[in-house]
Order: structure tokens, then sequence, then C-alpha cells
């Protein structure tokens, strides 16, 4: 119920009416960072446009949009994702571009009091909590579980996941020290800073490409088009660089 009536509050403030010259632009939370650096950039070579940021996990987002929730550009995190946002008829398929890559982590707390070396590592009894995306609507989460069914390891370290809402909130968890290890992005633990450290990249199936897209009922469909086109250019993919995202 708590998580039905957030998605309706969601929905519902995203329902005021947009100023002329607005876009609305529903990201995956691992892009919070970049795209607000992305934003500022875009707004030197459209003064007339003013982006409206909604970030959360792609699933999230996906499911305020089914509901109504006024949107110009998508942007998730996975795959599957855009392509129910395609099944739905929610985007224009047309404008579909995959803009960045990343990776995903193994990391800990930087004092990493369960010494946590490794996957293996987590089957240990210091090894008590572990963060990860939900996955039923959070790629990271996703992404995460794959990796650990192929590891043989999903089942056996299971009542140790202390499940999150986005991968920022995996993030938080790790940075304030209330997880022995947790499963984030490259880029997210790059925003972790000092106290943050990575144990390894995990090695993953599908490839962790973003996709972004102009939605089918965009009020602003030149200037969303305008916006997914510098995330997909030069300028667009120099900033995602310097966050730690790679080419698609």
């Amino acid at each position: 119920m708590r998580k039905l009536l957030l998605t309706l509050a969601l929905v519902l403030s995203l329902a005021a009416p947009a100023r002329a010259g607005d876009i609305t632009v529903s990201a995956a939370a691992s892009l919070t960072d970049a795209f607000n650096a992305v934003k500022t950039a875009f707004a030197k070579e459209h003064p007339g446009v003013t982006v409206v940021f909604n970030f959360a996990a792609s699933g999230a987002l996906l499911s305020q949009m089914a509901q109504g929730a006024p949107v110009d550009v998508f942007a998730s995190a996975d795959q599957k994702t855009m392509d129910q946002a395609a099944e739905k008829k929610l985007i224009d398929t047309a404008t579909r571009v995959n803009f960045a890559q990343n990776a995903l982590v193994l990391a800990v707390p930087a004092d990493n009091p369960a010494k946590i070396k490794d996957l293996a590592s987590l089957t240990t009894p210091a090894a008590k909590r572990i963060a990860i995306g939900n996955p039923d609507s959070v790629p990271v989460g996703r992404y995460t579980k794959a990796a650990l069914i192929k590891a043989g390891l999903w089942e056996a370290i299971s009542p140790k996941y202390i499940m999150a809402e986005t991968v920022r909130q995996v993030l938080d968890y790790l940075s304030r020290g209330e997880v022995d290890a947790g499963f984030v992005y490259g880029t997210d633990a790059k925003q972790g800073g000092a106290k943050v450290k990575v144990i390894a990249e995990v090695p993953v199936e599908t490839p962790v490409t973003y996709p972004i897209a102009v939605l089918a009922g965009a009020t602003a469909k030149a200037d969303a088009a305008a916006f997914v086109a510098f995330v997909a250019g030069p300028k667009g993919q120099e900033i995602l660089a310097s966050y730690g995202f790679k080419k698609p």
C-alpha cells in the first residue's frame, strides 16, 4: 500500500501543467549526477528550454508513465524496461537510442568490516547484510540476481539481502556503513568517493546499456528530441564519460 501511495503521489506531482519551454525527463537514478551536468551544458545551447528531472528506479518510472504521468523523455538503466515501455506504446520507438554503458560492481564500506574480498566471501558469517536493488523493479537488482544465479550464490545468501528501491539507496547503505556489502553500478561507486570501496567488477551476461527515447505523448517533441540528440552527441558523451559511463 505504501508503494502504491508513493507512486500515485509522484504521478500527481508530475501532473501539473508544464510551462512553455519545459521538458520533463524521467531518468534512472544512476544517471542523477551525470544528467544534472548534462542539463547545465544543454541549457547553454538551448536557453529557452528548461529541463525538469524525475529520478527513480526505471521500473517505478515506467509505472508512473503507464498511469499517465506527463513525461517527454525516458532514460532507462536497462533494455528490458524500455522494451516494456515500447510494448505499452509509451515511447516513439523511432527516437530510441542507446547512449551509455555501465558496469556492475561488488562494493563495501571503506573500512570493509566483514573483510569481503570476492563474491565467495558473501557466504561467510561475517557478511550479515548485503544490499541489492529489488529485482522486480530495479535494473541493477536484475543484473545482480542474474550474476549471483550464474555464480551459484543467489539462494545461498538470500537471507542476507537488504532490498533497496533504487541503486542510490544501495549506495546510501554502503556510504553509511549500514550493510557489509552491496551491488551498485561502477558510476555510483565512484560517486560514493572515499566512503565506498569497490571489491570487484561482476561479470554480466547482458551488457548494462542505457537507452533513451522521446515519449509518444510528449508535449514538446522537438525540444525532447533535441535533449536526446544532445545526450547521444559528442558533448553529452563527454560529460557522461567524466562520470564513469562508457560508450554503448
